[in-house]
This record gives structure tokens, sequence and C-alpha cells, in this order.
């Protein structure tokens, strides 16, 4: 058991960077250094350190910006932080493109996000959907004094529907609640009034005149938000005459449309083929988590619903649509995207606070519209290469630095095997045989 810390989160982070690195690091004075040398300074590092429970480093990421994106209008430079330096280049290169053919469009669908109380009640169902109404206005005043500030803002509970489970579960019943929680994501509000809810529901039932001893005993089970906000919804798109894509033909080596039509056929196969249809919203997911890191939002909480919202058919399908219609090319994406541009890390992290002011403080409606150009942008370009020159090509391309850095190659060793594999094929051990081949020469006219 000499490998087990008890009382681990109470220590100081130089008592377990020691026990770390002598249990479970070969060389340990090494490990200690390279945990020690990516602290910031104390005061920035007091700050990070408060994100998390047992910190004892940073790990560190890219904080790239692509430019030139145009969404309704408003030019952004769009901060992003991702480890794919591809997707950084893919974003900035449709950016590019789109820019010259009006730009990005979006639509806010929706801004509705929901949370559930979910409960046992043992009486008779009609009994209860007859109680829902004073039921319903009980729980909404019981939260007042929670939701009184996001109220003033113009958020708030906007609905308390009963959800009937009984068929499925014995006893079991939920209350769905839906919120506007305006430009915060809302996670901490929504958490705080669904337990206030929960506790009164308890009471409600235990005060409650007239019910029969065996319909007082309610269980709440839990009280939590949901993920899933199919209702928090953004649309975006792009849109041009088929003849101003003629770059897109060029480069497919197609006639006229031909071109445009196998992009569109590539974006159908992604609705109708699940095994596709992952990796194509995988690469627009891509953009997105991009995005959503870099203004300290919930990446994993946005993936998990934009993947729950593209099983919304029964079969898990491409989220991005793309048509063809009397000569006109349009390209869509609709996603539901819970983001916020107030509380939690975006007034907390520096960067984050700095990405939001690159991109010129946006509300939480403008940020939902600027990752939604994002993740179509990158679907755009991901699916152009693969229907034209093929992914490897790009991707390779710009991993070429990354096989350079791995491998050790000095400036002049790397300048050389830039300049070598223009036009040819990027790979680990092209790359290293080309090195190998290049030191061998040099030794041998030394």
């Amino acid at each position: 058991m000499e490998k087990t810390a008890k009382g681990f989160s109470k220590w100081s982070k130089a008592e377990k960077i020691e026990w770390v690195t002598r249990h479970f690091f070969s060389d340990p004075e090494r490990a200690k250094k390279i945990l020690t040398d990516w602290q910031r300074s104390e005061a920035e590092q007091k700050i990070l350190d408060g994100f998390t429970e047992n910190a004892i480093s940073n790990y560190t990421l890219p904080f790239s910006v692509a430019p030139n994106f145009l969404v309704n209008g408003k030019v952004y430079a769009v901060p992003m932080v991702t480890e794919e330096s591809s997707v950084v280049a893919a974003a900035s290169s449709a950016a590019r493109f789109w820019l010259e053919r009006g730009g990005f469009h979006t639509e806010v669908l929706g801004t509705v996000k929901l949370g559930q109380v979910h409960f046992r009640w043992y009486g008779r169902p009609e009994r209860l959907q007859a109680l829902f109404g004073c039921l319903k206005e009980r729980l909404r005043c019981c939260c007042e004094d929670i939701t009184a500030n996001m109220q003033r803002r113009g958020g708030g509970i906007r609905d308390i529907e009963l959800l009937n489970f009984t068929h499925l579960e014995p006893h079991y019943y939920q209350l769905l609640v839906s919120f506007e929680t305006c430009d915060s994501m809302g996670a901490n509000f929504i958490n705080s009034v669904l337990e206030r809810m929960g506790d009164h529901l308890e009471y409600v039932f235990e005060t409650e005149p007239g019910l029969a001893d065996d319909e007082r005993d309610v269980e709440v089970v839990m009280c939590i938000l949901s993920n899933f906000t199919p209702n928090c919804l953004v649309r975006a798109w792009v849109e041009c005459p088929v003849s101003e894509l003629e770059d897109l033909a060029q480069t497919a080596g197609l006639p006229g449309a031909a071109a445009v039509e196998r992009f569109c056929m590539a974006v159908r196969i992604a609705h109708l083929d699940p095994y596709r249809a992952v990796t194509h919203n995988k690469g627009i997911f891509n953009g997105i988590d991009a995005v959503v890191m870099a203004t300290g939002n919930d990446f994993r909480a946005v993936e998990a619903c934009g993947h729950a919202y593209a099983c919304r058919s029964s079969q898990y399908r491409s989220l991005s649509h793309a048509r063809i219609d009397n000569g006109h090319f349009c390209f869509e994406l609709k996603i539901p995207l819970a983001v916020g541009t107030v509380g939690g890390l975006t007034g907390l992290h520096p960067l984050a606070r700095l990405a939001l002011e690159m991109l010129g403080n946006p509300s939480a409606s403008e940020l939902m519209s600027i990752i939604a150009a994002v993740g179509l942008a990158q679907n755009f370009a991901a699916v152009r290469s693969l229907v034209t020159t093929g992914i490897q090509d790009g991707h390779m391309r710009m991993h070429l630095n990354n096989i350079l850095q791995h491998l050790g190659a000095s400036e002049a060793e790397g300048a050389a095997a830039r300049e070598h594999f223009k036009g040819r094929t990027v790979s680990f051990s092209q790359v290293r045989t080309f090195l190998e081949q290049r030191r061998a020469a040099v030794q041998s006219n030394v």
C-alpha cells in the first residue's frame, strides 16, 4: 500500500509533487523539474490552482487566432485553443474563402436551458396531476430569492412540467424545468433552483392537507441540470452561386458543378452512415471545442449535447447539410450551444477574459453565432479537402513541424526538410529517413 496516500488533498503542493515523483517516476528529480518549470508566477498560479483539485503543475495548450471571420456582417479574429495545427489552418482558410463570398450568416433559434427534479411518489397519478397546478406556483415562489437577480436581467424560470415515467419505472416522476440564463451558462444557478425545488417538494407533500397517508410519501432522487439543450439552438450557413466555386472545381479536377455536387454527396453520406457521421461531426467539433475552450466554456457539455442532438432521429447523423438549388450552393449547420460570457472561468481565467475581449465582449447569443460559424468553417475545409486533394496531404504538411520537433531537428534541418517535402508525401518514417541521410552526408563532409 506504499503507493496510496491518505489525506492527499490536504497536503501542500510541494508535498504532493514530492510524493508523486518519488513513487511513480523512474527519475524523480527530472519529473520534479518538469512539473516545477511549468508553474506560473505565484499570483497567476494561485488563480489556476483554484480551478481544480490536487494541482501539481500546468498543462499548456497553444492559444491561436483564426482571422478574417465575417459573421453577420462583422469581422472577427477568433481565439482558438487546440493542440492540432491543421485545425487553426483549416478554419483560417475557410474564413478567408467565405470572406469574399458574403461570409457566414447565423440565426439564434432559442436560448432555453433545462433542469430536472427526479422523484418517486407512491400515490395515485391522477391525484398528483390534480395537485400540480398549485404545486407549480409554490415551486416558483420558493425560489424567488435565488431567481431575483436573473429575473432583473430578463431571465429566470420559464416553465415547469410534470412528466410521468411510471410506465417505465415504478413511481418515477420528473419535474422538467426550463430556464433563461441570459449571458451566463447558468449551471450553478440552475442547480441551486432545482435543489431548492426538491427540498420544497418534500415539504409540500409532508404538509399538504387532504392527502392520504400513502400519498404523503415522496422521495427526491436527484436534482440536476441537463446538458442536453435542444432548444438552445443556433443555425449557421454560407451560400453563393455555384459559379463562384470555381476554385473547388479546379482543385477537384472536375467540370463545373460536378465538384460542388461531389461535396454535397460527401455531406449526404455523413447523414446516411453513422460511421462516417462520427468523423464528420468530430471535424465540426475540432473548431467548436477550440473556441469553447478559449472562451472558458465547458467543451465537454457542448460536445455531449451536440452528439445527442445528432441522434435525435434515432440514428446518429451529420450535423451539417449541403444542397444545390437552381445553381445556388447552400451549406448549413444547426447545433445546440449552451455557452456563457459571464460567470465561471469566463470571469476568472485571464486568457478567457482576453479571448472574449478579442471578440468584442459578445453576448452569449453572439458567441453562439461565432462558435457555430467556426464549426461550419472547419467542416467546409475538411469536406473540401476530402473531395479534392485528400485529407492527408494538408494534414501531414501541417504536422511536419511536429515531426521535426519530435526528431530533434535543428533550424537548418527543419528548413531543408520543409523545402524537400514540397510536393512530396509527408510521413514520420520519410522525415526520419531524410534527416538521417542529411546528417550522414553532413558528417561525411566534416
